[in-house]
């Protein structure tokens, strides 16, 4: 370990995690790894009845797919490495293996942000502009949609990272977190961070701030198209289609603000305490959301509902 003395560049770093609590290491290692496993096996299964049943050959589910395969990915990044941690009495790991896991969960949280504004709009065009559905989302026009999530997250991670990782680090190597986000790595570097902080708050406003908005603009119209409708089987029907998606949404977002935006502790004995809440917190954003976006759409939504069961008796009873 490098002591805060030391001028020489840091080549490793250090996770602290949850070593100043060791009873709750193995209660979290069986709980994270049997979370994991759900997010496997839902998103999994959910990514496979998009692809093979047919029924669900729109561009709702096409999304929907996506979105579960950004959530293996996304929790696979860190997860592994959190587990480890658990297990492991010296919880290091070098210098380019940090950028690369900063790089990619970075990048599947920015192209979730655009994923789910993406979503938004299309439950906005089914419900409001109904007759011009297949015209507007049109396969030319959702696959590049979905395609843009996923470049436009990996270059504003390609930026931060490589902005990052071009800070000299030649003080303190340990990081007090689950992994290596990419604010806890900023706050070891020993230069002046002033153009990280500026790019990571234009990346915030790009998006955190502006998904949010077309998001709350577009149920904003899709509320009131709702309460238009006459009769009480129309509402619930239109409002069934995309209640899945407004719970995810706020799942998603309500997570978030509530991380970063609930006040600090001035005690040090509160701090210590809010020290353990934000790490379980941010635990909860990288993992529960995750596990429970198949279900709130397994739950929620009666296709899904019918395509697996399609899928699991075609498993048991094979023709």
């Amino acid at each position: 370990m490098v002591s805060s003395n030391q001028t020489s560049p840091v080549m490793a770093f250090v996770l602290l995690g949850l070593s100043a609590h060791p009873k709750l290491e193995k209660t979290f290692f069986m709980l994270i790894l049997l979370m994991y496993l759900v997010i496997l096996l839902g998103n999994g299964v959910l990514i496979l009845v998009t692809i093979l049943d047919s029924r669900l050959d729109t561009p709702m589910y096409f999304f929907l797919g996506n979105l579960s395969f950004l959530d293996i990915c996304y929790t696979t990044s860190s997860v592994p490495l959190t587990l480890n941690s658990f297990l492991t009495p010296r919880k290091t790991i070098s210098f380019s293996a940090c950028a690369v896991q900063m790089f990619l969960s970075f990048a599947m949280g920015a192209t979730e942000c655009v994923l789910l504004s993406v979503m938004a709009f299309d439950r906005y065009v089914a419900i409001c502009n109904p007759l011009r559905y297949s015209e507007v989302m049109s396969k030319a026009t959702y696959v590049p949609m979905a395609a843009s999530s996923w470049v436009a997250g990996s270059l504003i991670a390609m930026v931060q990272t490589s902005l990052a990782m071009r800070l000299p680090f030649c003080g303190d190597n340990i990081i007090n977190h689950f992994t290596y986000e990419i604010l806890a790595i900023l706050k070891l570097a020993c230069a002046d961070i002033s153009v990280n902080v500026i790019s990571m708050g234009v990346a915030n406003v790009i998006f955190l701030g502006v998904p949010v908005l077309l998001i709350t603009f577009s149920f904003v119209f899709i509320i009131a198209t709702i309460l238009r409708i006459p009769s009480a089987e129309g509402r619930r029907k239109a409002f069934s289609t995309c209640s899945a998606h407004l719970t995810v949404m706020i799942v998603f977002y309500g997570t978030i603000l509530f991380m970063y935006g609930k006040p600090k502790s001035k005690d040090l004995l509160g701090a210590d305490k809010q020290d353990l809440a934000d790490k379980l917190i941010s635990l909860f954003y990288g993992v529960v959301t995750p596990m429970l976006n198949p279900i709130i759409y397994s739950l929620r939504n009666k296709d899904v509902k019918s395509a697996v069961r399609s899928l699991v008796f075609q498993k048991r009873f094979p023709q």
